[in-house]
């Protein structure tokens, strides 16, 4: 209604703009007065194109996370691949009430470009954030909250590493796809999760049940190809040097208070 109300307030008042320039300017013909009004009015009234959702800028330099992961695949994967994702989203939504893109992964399975290029988009949003150089990341470890769920579910820190290791080889996820440290929605334990492509485990139907990710790994081929070629578990033994679990701790927390999935910039 507010809308509605805005419109009518300013095509009443360029009529009158039109009106005055009708009786000032006896050089413009009353068609041509009509015409500018009628284009005015289709330029106010015609929707916006769809722009909801955008590829966030990175936290750090593309080369911050050097020697582990390079700075080529980090701008292509960010700019060219992650772009590619929201670019299609942006299509697949337009026209429709914007939404947080966390809100769409539910019933991704319902709608293809959904569940492939918004899981696109969620899964690489956040998959950037969680990430810092090693510098940084180094000082940081999991908190005792998160060590005790770890250890519960897993019965070590190391446990945990060599499971995620193993569901992140080529033979567990094969082909295209990711590796998550997922909470259940009880908030009481936690489960390494191995998805195809761009699903994830917000998705219902994509496993057992609804999990909610802490820590996401993309192993797609273009996440590490250029520097590791064929060698997806060197790439996948020394990412660890560049996660943040200062990041993955708020993750955790996040959903072990709320029950809910966590939000992602753009």
């Amino acid at each position: 209604m507010k809308f509605a109300t805005t419109i009518s307030a300013l095509l009443v008042g360029n009529a009158a703009a039109f009106s005055m320039s009708m009786k000032s300017d006896t050089g413009a013909s009353r068609r041509d007065i009509l015409v500018k009004g009628a284009v005015f009015a289709a330029g106010v009234a015609a929707p916006a194109a769809a722009n909801a959702y955008s590829v966030p800028d990175l936290n750090y330099p593309f080369d911050a996370l050097e020697p582990y992961i390079d700075a080529p695949t980090m701008k292509i994967h960010h700019d060219k691949h992650h772009g590619t994702y929201v670019t299609n989203i942006n299509k697949a939504t337009e026209g429709k009430d914007e939404v947080p893109i966390l809100d769409l992964m539910a019933d991704a399975l319902e709608a293809t470009p959904i569940r492939n290029s918004g899981g696109g988009h969620y899964n690489h949003a956040f998959f950037w954030d969680e990430l810092a150089p090693h510098s940084q990341a180094v000082k940081t470890k999991p908190s005792s909250d998160l060590s005790a769920m770890i250890n519960k579910s897993f019965g070590s820190f190391d446990e945990m590493k060599a499971k995620f290791e193993a569901q992140a080889a080529p033979g567990a996820v094969f082909g295209s796809g990711w590796v998550w440290l997922a909470v259940n929605k009880k908030g009481d334990e936690l489960k390494i999760l191995g998805t195809a492509n761009q699903d994830n485990p917000l998705m219902k139907g994509v496993c057992d049940e609804i999990y909610l990710p802490v820590l996401g790994l993309d192993v797609w081929e273009h996440a590490y190809y250029l520097k590791y070629q064929n060698r997806r578990p060197e790439y996948v033994s020394n990412w660890w040097n560049v996660v943040n679990w200062d990041k993955v701790n708020e993750n955790f927390d996040h959903v072990v208070a709320n029950h809910v999935g966590v939000s992602v910039r753009g």
